[in-house]
This record gives structure tokens, sequence and C-alpha cells, in this order.
């Protein structure tokens, strides 16, 4: 059993399980108003978790590295975009026009936050210094999306969405203020049960990957291409997933980022929001298929959250594997002195 779980990943089982419930028993009707209540309660649950367990010098620490906020930005818009645009130069005589729009649009798209944030924490890495870099793209997002738009799809018609910049301030900034207020009550209660907050942490990207993937169901994307079309996407996805964690894990250790850092720097710059890309896409693409224009960002969202679970476990293994060795190691130094 032990060898067993070193190859399969318990939470990417359940993270298959979930993608399959929503598969045969997608929400509809009222029950999706029920899964997206559900989601909004738990992304505000995990950031005022985070808000009350993270001291003010801890933040403010995140926001003043400034070269990992600039790695994760330029990944973010501009290493996305250009590998965006070279899929769409060599995809151009194999996929319809509208997914090639999408496959851009995605790269063009903030990071997520809430699983960002969530694997960071999983895989023991910077959650402050995630947690600034996450909401900063969104917030910035809500305008440079439009005009990389604007400026590399020339045809499409950019919108602003303000409704987007309070989403943002009431479902992440607001909780986590109020997180940072109770710190001094529930703090320390926090730090001895780290346990609620995994439970949050996993939890809430079950309930994202569940309705996202019952939205798509719903709305029959999944029915509008062949098999072989999707098969292209999902691997124009991966390719492009793959190679932005490459890069960024190269960057991040070619300019000496310690592990912590180069984990946020990782699951921050290779995220793609669909939470805010979805309706975004409605006013940026008017007379598209936006269906159409969305799949390959809802096929990158299960891939992202797929690839990086296991990532994520990865590198926790790695970090207690070596948290083990430096205290055998001290034990055995004590022992010969």
């Amino acid at each position: 059993m032990a060898r067993l779980r070193q190859w399969i990943d318990p939470y990417l089982l359940l993270l298959i399980g979930t993608v399959a419930l929503a598969a045969l028993f997608p929400a509809h009707g009222r029950g999706t108003e029920i899964a997206d209540g559900m989601v909004t309660v738990a992304v505000a649950l995990l950031f005022f978790l985070y808000g009350a367990r993270l001291s003010p010098s801890a933040v403010w620490s995140g926001l003043a590295n400034w070269r990992l906020q600039a790695l994760v930005f330029a990944s973010t818009f501009v290493l996305f975009p250009a590998i965006g645009l070279a899929a769409q130069a060599m995809l151009r005589p194999v996929l319809p026009h509208d997914i090639l729009l999408g496959v851009v649009y995605l790269c063009l798209l903030p990071s997520t936050v809430q699983s960002s944030i969530a694997f960071t924490s999983i895989a023991r890495g910077n959650v402050p210094a995630a947690l600034c870099s996450a909401s900063v793209s969104n917030l910035l997002g809500v305008v440079l999306t439009p005009l990389l738009v604007s400026l590399l799809l020339p045809g499409a018609g950019v919108g602003f969405s303000g409704q987007a910049l309070k989403d943002i301030g009431l479902q992440i900034l607001l909780p986590f203020v109020a997180g940072q207020a109770a710190r001094p009550l529930i703090g320390d209660w926090l730090l001895r049960h780290k346990l609620l907050t995994n439970i949050v942490d996993r939890g809430s990207v079950l309930l994202v990957v569940y309705a996202a993937f019952s939205a798509g169901v719903e709305a029959g994307i999944w029915t509008q291409l062949s098999p072989g079309d999707l098969a292209i996407v999902l691997a124009v996805d991966l390719v492009v997933l793959g190679a932005v964690i490459v890069i960024t894990t190269l960057a991040s250790r070619t300019q000496g980022f310690s592990r912590e850092d180069e984990i946020a720097i990782v699951f921050c710059g290779s995220k793609k929001s669909m939470a805010g890309g979805i309706p975004m896409a409605t006013i940026l693409f008017p007379g598209h298929g936006v269906g159409l224009i969305v799949l390959p960002l809802m096929l990158f969202h299960q891939s992202q959250l797929f690839v990086c679970a296991t990532l994520a476990r990865r590198y926790a293994g790695r970090d207690l594997r070596e948290k083990q060795t430096q205290a055998m190691d001290a034990k055995a130094g004590a022992a010969l002195g």
C-alpha cells in the first residue's frame, strides 16, 4: 500500500473523482446557484484563515519581494502571451478560428487566486508572496487582459469589467482583512491546528473543479468538437503549461531564489483564471462563439489543477525528506560529539 501511494497521488484521485461526479451529476438550476455559493464561501473562508494566520510583517515582506513579484508578472503577462501567439501561428491550419482565439485568450488572463495559494501552501512555499502575487495579478488583469486582447487580437471588442474589481475586493481582500483583524484572537490557535487550513485548501479546489466542470457539461461545450479536436486542444494546453512550469522553475533557480520562493513563482506564474476569464470573454468577443473560445481555458483549468496537485505533493515530499535527513544528520553529529 505504501508503494502504491508513492505512485498514485490520493489528492489527484479526489480531483478525478470530482470531475467524474460533475460529469455524471452536474449542478444545474438551483444546484448551480448552490454550488457557486459554496465556492464563494469556501474561497472567502480560505482567505479569512490566511489573513488570521499571516503576520502583517509577513504580508509586507511578500509585497516587498519585488524580484519575485516581477518574475511572476513577466510569466503571466509576457511569457504566456508569447507562447500563445506562437501556438496560434503553428496551429492555424489545424484548429478552427475561434479555438485559436481561445488558445491566445487563455494566455492573456491573470493568474488564479485560490488554487495558486492553496497549492503553494500544500507544497510548503512562500504563502505571503503567493497571496500578493495572485491578488495583484487579478487586479491588474482587469485592465491588462482587455488591453492585451485589443493589441494582440485585433477586431475583438474590448470591455472593462469594474464588477470584477468589486468581486475581488469582496471575496478576497475583505475576508483577508477580516482575518488580519481576528488574528490576535485566533491566530495562535490556527497555527496549532494546521489541519483546518489544509482541509479548506484542498476542499476549495475540489469545489471549484466541480462547479467549473458542471458548467461546461450543462453548456454542452464538450460536444461541439470532435474527440480529435479536443485531444489537440488538450495537448496544446499541456505543452503550454509544461513549458511555463519548466521556464519559471529554471528562472527561479538561475536567479538564486529560495525553495519557498521558487514554489510561489511556479504556482502563481503558471496559472490562468477561469473564474474571471469566462465572464470577461462574453464582453471581449461579441459575435464570436464564446463557448468555443473558452474551451481551451476550461481544459487548461482542469489540466493545471491535476498537474499542480501532483507537483505540490512532490515539493512537499521533497521538503519532508530533506528535513528528515537533516534531523538524522543532527542526531548522528550529536552522537559522535
